[in-house]
């Protein structure tokens, strides 16, 4: 009974001492923490920190991409995305909630303002165990006005996100090399694509910046905490050689080639001689790079990144080095049909079935596009002085021109039969940008200048600009020899006994050039294809011709040629319009034709409605008066821009503002219209406006949207 006694009093003891030894343990375990702060080494204060210490994004603002007139070809716009917060424990006051209380009267309201179903919003709506949703492509960019519409509706738990947008107002206008921009899947940061977004990416992407601060568990800035800010650096301005109104005589016509012949392909670059700049580069198939309509047609710049080749407008270099070398004598004879290289057994033929014109001088086979011609030539020339040539004029190799997937073509020179099919562009191969950039020796008295297509680069922040500088890149031939060349290549637009050019002969401009008729390799095998259609025509033409000012390329494949329709008919609607318009606006003053005719814009600003209106009258342009107030506040085009006769300007009055009648304009002047309403601009279609969704005559306020369609006559 003692020991009994006496063992539960021991253990006893033993328990106490365990329990006090815990409590003195953690008694100072807690003032050890208490008064120095840390556990383990790691201070308690800093890990509290961390764990609310919150990181946002600051995104960099992307360049815009001008014309180099300064008019905005890309810009970001503000637009917004819907989100709906479906957690209660986003509401903090019941009587104020912050989260969807009603679902289907939220499905019911949002189904009149964004596309998507009412029975789908509302099944987003009640999914469990979500904190919030969005609403896909239906909830992206929505625009001010439908958010301000939304947002008096008083909907608890829908909110807007800020976004930017890409935009192209111009729709599709020098798609491929202006290229698009996008969001890629793992960040909300724009990303270039293709073109002039994709190569100046880094310039235009800008970096982002950022804010820590402490914040509460939803986020939210806790007051008075700490915040360090790193200021975003928003892209830089990029303005290209492209000229708006050049672009657009470019886009007209292509536009009418496209509707009338179908072509498979159809390319146009303008480019100015003297310095490389390209003032105008456009295609078809094309895409609209807001919508990206019509972009699965054709992915690439097909002026950069095709080779093909290029036919008979090859002969101008060829010419050029035979000249170059002496050996061009315009009125020595030789006989035209065959031709025959050794150990060939096909010979080469003149292009009307190697029949031929009897003996003629080399001038008229330059004139005819004789093959023969040219094969003889290189007997003159000789084979590696001739190669030497086409190095200098820079095919082989690419223009360096800046823009994405650029090919280089290649000289096809390895048996005999390849260096004199050469000399009239079968088997080698070029791009149409390599083309224009050897023509500018032609034009520019044997200077050969790179292509470029970045006017400059511009800093938003410090206003830093980084200019590009015209660059010779050779001198393949003498002053004298461009001379010789030009006035050579006239007579094949003029002489119309014997001329294969004479359809790019434009009264008052003394054009000079060279036509192609271009075999296209048989995809299905060996050898060319057949049939009338199935050839890319060309003309590579320059004006005027003693000082050229432009040089056009246009080139048309498999266009659909009626029965006795000739390719150059085709090619032809797109030269003449673009070189003689272009020489007009540029103010080339036509040979025959006195002073061309554009008129620099007064000032409106500040006159009286009436005086105007007859000012524009007098200069022969036609006045489209926005408002209905007596006093002029704006106009577009701006004071000293060039119009040409006929052409409109838009006048802005300090009264009401109102929608003038858009049916037959251009896109070029709805876009200015609504630039001076403040209105936002949707545009549908191709061609020029048909409907309007705001109807004409009716009072707008700044900050509205107008759909505009647009339809090919």
């Amino acid at each position: 009974m003692r020991s009994r006694k006496l063992n539960t009093n021991t253990g006893a003891a033993i328990l106490f001492i365990i329990f006090g030894l815990s409590f003195f343990i953690i008694t100072v375990r807690f003032l050890t923490i208490e008064i120095t702060g840390q556990v383990d080494g790691k201070v308690l204060a800093a890990k509290a920190a961390k764990k609310y210490m919150r990181t946002s994004v600051i995104q960099a603002q992307r360049g815009n991409i001008y014309d180099s007139n300064g008019d905005p070809i890309a810009e970001n716009v503000v637009s917004y995305n819907l989100v709906a917060i479906l957690s209660p424990k986003a509401t903090i006051d019941p009587s104020h909630p912050k989260h969807v209380v009603n679902p289907r009267k939220t499905a019911e309201a949002l189904a009149k303002y964004i596309d998507m179903p009412e029975s789908k919003i509302y099944e987003l709506l009640t999914r469990k165990g979500r904190f919030q949703v969005e609403f896909g492509k239906a909830g992206e960019d929505i625009s001010y006005q439908v958010k301000q519409k939304i947002e008096k509706l008083n909907l608890p738990g829908i909110v807007f996100e800020p976004a930017s947008k890409r935009a192209y107002p111009n729709g599709a206008f020098a798609s491929h090399l202006v290229g698009y921009a996008q969001k890629s899947s793992n960040s909300a940061q724009l990303t270039g694509v293709m073109g002039i977004e994709k190569s100046m990416n880094s310039a235009l992407q800008g970096k982002d910046g950022k804010i820590k601060y402490e914040g509460d568990f939803w986020g939210y800035i806790l007051p008075n905490s700490s915040k360090k800010v790193t200021k975003p650096k928003d892209g830089e301005d990029v303005y290209l050689t492209i000229d708006k109104k050049i672009q657009s005589f470019v886009e007209d016509a292509l536009n009418k080639v496209q509707k009338e012949y179908n072509p498979k392909k159809t390319v146009v670059i303008v480019a100015d001689p003297k310095t490389g700049k390209i003032l105008a580069m456009g295609q078809r198939p094309t895409f609209n790079p807001e919508t990206r309509e019509g972009l699965s047609a054709s992915w690439h710049n097909e002026a950069v990144e095709t080779a093909y080749e290029p036919g008979s407008t090859m002969k101008i270099f060829t010419l050029a080095a035979a000249v170059q070398e002496g050996v061009f004598h315009p009125y020595a004879t030789y006989k035209s049909g065959e031709f025959r290289v050794k150990n060939v057994p096909t010979p080469i033929k003149d292009h009307n079935g190697g029949v031929g014109w009897g003996k003629i001088t080399f001038l008229e086979g330059l004139q005819r596009s004789s093959n023969v011609a040219f094969a003889t030539l290189l007997d003159y020339i000789k084979q590696d002085k001739f190669k030497q040539y086409l190095e200098a004029f820079g095919f082989g190799k690419p223009t360096k021109i800046g823009l994405p997937n650029e090919a280089s073509g290649k000289i096809l020179y390895n048996y005999a039969i390849e260096r004199y099919t050469t000399t009239f562009g079968q088997g080698t191969t070029v791009t149409a940008l390599q083309m224009v950039q050897a023509a500018t020796a032609i034009a520019n008295d044997g200077k050969m200048m790179k292509p470029y297509v970045v006017e400059k680069v511009v800093n938003p922040d410090n206003g830093k600009v980084k200019e590009t500088k015209p660059t010779v890149v050779g001198n393949p031939i003498s002053a004298e020899t461009a001379k010789k060349v030009r006035d050579y290549l006239r007579t094949v637009v003029t002489n119309k006994k014997t001329g294969t050019g004479t359809a790019y002969n434009i009264p008052g401009y003394s054009v000079t050039g060279k036509t192609g008729t271009a075999q296209i390799p048989n995809p299905n095998g060996s050898g060319y294809m057949t049939g009338t259609d199935n050839y890319i025509f060309s003309f590579l033409g320059m004006a005027p011709k003693d000082d050229p000012k432009l040089i056009v390329y246009a080139l048309v494949q498999q266009p659909h040629l009626k029965a006795g329709e000739l390719g150059s008919e085709p090619v032809k609607d797109l030269f003449n319009p673009i070189m003689k318009n272009s020489l007009q606006y540029l103010n080339i003053k036509p040979e025959k034709m006195g002073t061309a005719s554009t008129v620099a814009l007064p000032d409106f600003t500040g006159k009286g409605r009436q005086d105007a209106e007859s000012e524009a009258k007098a200069l022969k342009l036609t006045p489209v008066v926005l408002g209905d107030g007596d006093t002029i506040t704006g106009q577009l085009p701006e004071t000293k821009e060039k119009l040409l006769p006929d052409g409109k300007v838009l006048l802005k009055t300090n009264g009401k503002m109102i929608i003038p009648d858009f049916s037959g304009w251009s896109k070029r002047d709805v876009t200015s219209a609504a630039k001076l309403l403040g209105l936002r601009l949707k545009m549908d279609g191709e061609g020029y406006a048909v409907s309007q969704s705001i109807p004409a005559k009716s009072k707008v306020k700044s900050g509205q949207t107008i759909t505009v369609r647009f339809e090919n006559p």
